[in-house]
């Protein structure tokens, strides 16, 4: 059971974060361990890179690209120094560095605050003055310090000691790199860790699934009075795209970007599908989790598994998320005021997963689904997406709803393309729930009428009918108003479905990426 939301603020502020300069904002980049474990090399981290660049991650806000555990050899060598595997990093450290270095990026790595880390390979306990050193000279700039085979007498003061003479030994380098401090919340970090590192790992390890990435959220969402700009707590790596749901996924992304938490990608960029990618890639979202006021949402409330989290953001908005922990979908509600808006005649709801806006006196409310969140940006004032024109972008697919050929003859197959400005992608939303394209001449229809699972949908000359009204949900759906459909990639649940050309049809409605949809 959840604590209270009268407990959930913790009794204690932030402790002064270390003055290294780093970290202002929740670090970004990507760890290899969740996806590959032992299985990291030269070729991983720098087409890791090379992807940063290509995809628009690293214009997102991406900067680091992380090795784990496993990246040297068993033995120092004759002075006491850390070997980089000669065959899985065969231009060293240093070579990888210089690599990611020169695509504008930044590298991190691996140790542990023990005598070997946690898979076996030497650990910095007693060396830390040497192996800080190596970092330096090879060009680090990031150390994840793990907690195996510590040694400890099982005080808080031996956790203190030892994660502070690491913190010692990079400054004395010179070079900046940011301290992350990996003791997986054994010793209540967040109490103590400010003035050592910049982040602190809050929890144990997380796995790809929906009840250990809750259990983590419960844990962490109860934090938020220690985090600041250059110390933040850490609830682990993204398991993004390594399994759960489409929903899931999205809801762990929503629920770290709300925590302020470190966005670490933990899954393999070079297979990961435009699904994955449109949740990593979320500008919206991640200027939540980075916006400079620092601050992590709280937990507002909190009942049955219907939890709402508040943020304040710098300019005066404040982001809320509602999040729906069990199976079934639910509406979770909340208000303006309760999240912490000022007074105002009307408020400002922008859905940073669907780009749709929406007004509202004070209420916020959305029917979210099962295991799923939904997340508002919110502002004084008012503002409607209906009389707006926009392409509609499929999250299965990175691409636009689109009239085939250019075509405006009736009957003309409604289909997904390449996003490319065309007045054929252009979807102007009417106050009658049309979805009208070529500057509101045609309309999306369902093809005769029809209700079943399977109807195709058309362009057809607009006539009222219900079967041309349409619904654009808070979470990511669009439905027919006459049917209770989803608008559906015809088998875009695989990447068959997701290609220049696939018509769009009804089907029922089912949380897969191929149903979800955002105004571009």
């Amino acid at each position: 059971m959840l604590l209270p939301a009268l407990f959930v603020f913790g009794p204690a502020p932030q402790a002064a974060a270390l003055g290294n300069g780093l970290a202002l904002t929740p670090p970004m980049g990507f760890n290899d361990w969740n996806a590959f474990g032992c299985n990291v090399d030269e070729q991983l981290i720098e087409q890791t890179a090379d992807y940063f660049v290509s995809s628009g991650l690293k214009a997102a806000g991406y900067t680091y690209v992380n090795i784990d555990d496993c990246w040297m050899t068993h033995s120092r060598d004759a002075g006491g120094r850390l070997v980089p595997d000669p065959v899985k990093f065969p231009d060293g450290i240093k070579g990888t560095a210089d690599y990611v270095h020169a695509r504008g990026l930044k590298l991190g790595i691996y140790e542990d605050a023990g005598t070997a880390t946690c898979a076996g390979y030497p650990g910095s306990l007693g060396h830390e003055s040497t192996d800080a050193r190596s970092f330096a000279d090879w060009g680090v700039d990031y150390l994840k310090y793990d907690n195996c085979n510590n040694q400890s007498d099982g005080s808080r003061q031996d956790y203190v000691n030892r994660y502070t003479a690491m913190r010692d030994a990079l400054a004395a380098t010179g070079r900046p790199i940011l301290f992350s401090l990996c003791e997986w919340g054994v010793q209540n970090p967040w109490e103590w860790a400010g003035p050592i590192g910049n982040s602190w790992r809050t929890t144990g390890d997380i796995n790809a699934s929906f009840g250990s990435m809750l259990s983590i959220y419960h844990s962490n969402v109860q934090l938020a009075p220690y985090a600041g700009p250059g110390a933040w707590n850490d609830p682990d790596m993204l398991e993004v795209g390594n399994g759960m749901s489409f929903t899931e996924d999205r809801s762990e992304f929503s629920l770290w970007a709300e925590m302020a938490a470190p966005l670490l990608i933990g899954t393999d960029l070079r297979t990961a599908t435009p699904a994955t990618l449109s949740l990593y890639g979320n500008r919206a979202v991640i200027a939540v989790d980075q916006d400079p006021l620092g601050k992590q949402g709280r937990q507002i409330a909190s009942s049955g598994g219907l939890d709402v989290l508040a943020k304040p953001l710098s300019n005066g908005d404040v982001s809320v998320v509602l999040f729906n922990e069990n199976s079934s979908a639910a509406t979770i509600s909340t208000t303006a005021a309760a999240a912490g808006l000022p007074a105002s005649s009307s408020y400002k709801l922008t859905n940073l997963w669907s780009n749709a806006v929406t007004s509202t006196s004070g209420s916020i409310s959305a029917t979210v689904p099962g295991h799923g969140s939904v997340m508002y940006r919110v502002s004084a004032g008012s503002g409607t997406s209906v009389g707006t024109t926009h392409p509609l972008l499929g999250a299965s697919s990175q691409r636009c709803l689109d009239a085939a050929g250019g075509a405006t003859d009736p009957g003309t197959v409604i289909e997904i393309w390449d996003c490319n400005g065309g007045a054929n992608q252009a979807v102007t939303l009417t106050s009658a729930g049309e979805l009208r394209l070529y500057g509101g001449t045609q309309c999306l229809d369902a093809y005769d009428n029809q209700t079943a699972s399977g109807t195709k949908v058309e362009l057809w000359t607009c006539n009222g009918g219900a079967n041309q009204q349409w619904r654009l949900n808070p979470d990511g759906t669009v439905t027919g108003v006459q049917s209770g459909l989803c608008l559906d990639v015809t088998g875009g649940d695989k990447p068959a479905g997701n290609v220049n050309g696939v018509p769009l049809e009804l089907w029922t409605c089912n949380g897969g990426a191929n149903q979800q949809w955002a105004l571009a």
